[in-house]
């Protein structure tokens, strides 16, 4: 079997190339490959490298990711987010091939305070979340045997990410404040690969779980929280700590205003994946663990 991946070099493209490695041949390509294409701004050669390869699966990590710059270049996010799963949707339909695709969890409007599944209504607020919506769409109407993953709060040991970020800032700082008013479930790419690896398996012995899934962390959090969990783990395990466990203080979205609006209620709910797929999902602290282990032990 020969899989072809787009976005190597993105936090789940980097954890892709672990996990699908055993199932097949794996050809990984991103935005400024030589050999193949893996520029989504030029469409005509992606499609010659799809076409070159003959993948019998496409598995599609690359996106415009920058939420808030979206809103100033919505074009370029929709080229990249839209335009492009769509031809890879087609070029998959065409060849009779598999696609899999992330989505996110902006499709939705952030209302309410439960879990949605995937056939909640969506509403995006954002251009990143209209422009993921459509790709979604795109790849739907394309007719090619497909799995879409919703995700929300991804992180990564490699690169930088909320942890990092936060753990810099309380060796730093007296005090810090967190937002406390969105509540999601912080996902691993490493997660997020290895489900991928597990169902893509499944879907290829049995068609008929193609389909939509949401895929996130057990368990849910704010920020906020996050935040807290992060800093007094490095604390207890001797990381300098400046910022005291009662001076990191909540605050609402409306704190720290962005050019594209968040969604306060990214709660997803994982039942049809964990049914179809027989899988547990491990609770969002286990990852962050782990991801906070790899981090300081560089």
């Amino acid at each position: 079997m020969k899989i072809l991946l787009f976005g190597k070099g993105g936090q789940v493209g980097w954890e892709l190339q672990r996990s699908l490695a055993v199932l097949g041949d794996l050809v990984a390509v991103d935005f400024d490959s030589t050999d193949l294409c893996g520029d989504f701004s030029r469409p005509d050669a992606v499609i010659s490298t799809v076409r070159q390869l003959r993948p019998d699966v496409i598995v599609n990590a690359a996106a415009h990711t920058a939420v808030d710059k979206a809103e100033s270049e919505p074009e370029l996010a929709r080229t990249l987010n839209a335009m492009a799963p769509g031809i890879l949707a087609r070029e998959a339909a065409r060849s009779d091939a598999w696609l899999v695709h992330y989505s996110t969890d902006y499709v939705f409007d952030g209302s309410g305070q439960t879990a949605r599944n995937e056939d909640a209504p969506t509403a995006p607020l954002s251009v990143y979340g209209q422009t993921k919506l459509e790709g979604e769409q795109q790849i739907i109407a394309s007719g090619c045997r497909h799995l879409i993953f919703r995700t929300s709060w991804v992180y990564a040991a490699r690169g930088g990410n909320f942890a990092r970020t936060m753990l810099r800032l309380a060796a730093e700082r007296d005090d810090l404040s967190v937002i406390d008013d969105q509540i999601g479930a912080p996902t691993g790419a490493d997660l997020l690969a290895d489900i991928t690896a597990h169902t893509l398996r499944t879907a290829l012995r049995q068609p008929d779980v193609a389909g939509t899934y949401h895929a996130v962390a057990g368990g849910e959090t704010s920020w906020h929280s996050y935040a807290n969990f992060v800093i007094e783990w490095a604390r207890q395990h001797g990381v300098p700590v400046k910022v005291a466990a009662d001076r990191i203080a909540p605050v609402s979205t409306s704190a720290f205003p962005t050019a594209a609006r968040r969604p306060l209620n990214s709660r997803l709910d994982t039942t049809r994946l964990r049914e179809t797929f027989g899988l547990s999902l491990p609770h969002w602290r286990t990852g962050v663990e782990r991801m906070l282990i790899e981090v300081l032990a560089r």
